[in-house]
């Protein structure tokens, strides 16, 4: 996978210098997720980079899988902005669609 030579520490990093926004929409689907801003920051240090999306606009983002302080996966999607980041959405992958690592896509059958 391309991850265009972003790495992980890069989020640490806004995280640690207060750069990091959670969209509306993020706030409002981990509301009903019972994903909290504690976890989100668990799944940012204890996660990597599973996929890269280069094209979404305004920048470029970046799916992040982890875990939280209860070992709960949680997929983390962020932009990454140049000098901070968004967090645009959270949820707790499906192992009907992730891998048992939850790291990778299943093939859909067609």
């Amino acid at each position: 996978m391309n991850k265009a030579n972003l790495d992980i520490q890069v989020f640490r990093a806004y995280y640690e210098s207060d750069e990091v926004f959670i969209t509306n929409h993020a706030a409002e689907r981990c509301r009903q997720r019972g994903i909290t801003t504690r976890d989100l920051r668990s799944v940012i240090f204890s996660g990597e980079i599973i996929e890269f999306y280069p094209d979404d606009y305004p920048f470029p983002s970046y799916l992040i899988c982890g875990k939280d302080a209860s070992e709960r996966v949680i997929h983390v999607c962020m932009s990454n902005e140049g000098t901070g980041s968004k967090i645009i959405t959270a949820y707790l992958p499906s192992p009907e669609r992730w891998s048992s690592d939850f790291k990778s896509r299943k093939e859909v059958n067609k």
